[in-house]
């Protein structure tokens, strides 16, 4: 019984992850509905901590919520596994080239091709932790774009670069407050998944 509900739990929260991810690339109205959505639960947020701060927390909760998705989802000692099979085929790959051993070559060709069959589950299995994280942080992003829509005057000033209004162009598509969450994001998904010893491959 408990297996077939985690089982129902795990399909149901894929197709909302999968609506959520490729449903935000076509459809404006999805977008606009998440981002109201969510800000009856976040609205508040701006009007106690400035708006940096609460990237700064956005981007700390996105990242400790997908550090915990994949530790829980993805099997490291599988990738481990293939990463270090991939290591030794392209080194034996290189030294059978080098000594011009065709039937060594032809061997390694052969071997190539069942471990490229296998990058299929590789994919996968990265696949399915993307869509349990878009739950959340489809939503977050949503509301931020709608947030910051609502409120084109906001700015944030940088060090060496003095202020800027959010929501213009660092560089290219890249937007000053997508560049805060970046900068902010990094050094927090490392911390929690070093403390949670996560994605370790040695």
């Amino acid at each position: 019984m408990n297996s077939q509900l985690t089982k129902s739990l795990d399909k149901a929260a894929m197709a909302v992850g999968f609506v959520f991810f490729f449903g935000v690339m076509i459809s404006t109205e999805l977008r606009t509905e998440l981002g109201v959505a969510t800000g009856y639960l976040l609205g508040w947020l701006p009007e106690i901590v400035p708006f940096h701060v609460v990237i700064f927390i956005l981007a700390a909760i996105t990242g400790l919520y997908a550090s915990l998705i994949q530790k829980y989802t993805m099997d490291w000692e599988y990738l481990r596994v293939q990463q270090e099979k991939m290591k030794s085929l392209q080194r034996r790959m290189k030294e059978a080239q080098l000594s011009g051993d065709q039937a060594k070559i032809q061997a390694m060709q052969n071997e190539q091709m069942k471990v490229v069959s296998e990058q299929g589950k590789m994919m996968q299995m990265q696949f399915r932790p993307m869509l349990y994280i878009g739950i959340i942080s489809i939503p977050l992003f949503m509301w931020l774009y709608s947030f910051i829509s609502a409120n084109p005057d906001l700015t944030m000033t940088f060090p060496f670069w003095g202020t800027h209004p959010i929501n213009a162009a660092v560089l290219g598509p890249i937007l000053y407050w997508f560049y805060w969450y970046f900068v902010c994001s990094l050094p927090v998904s490392q911390i929690i998944r070093k403390a949670l010893d996560i994605g370790s491959m040695s």
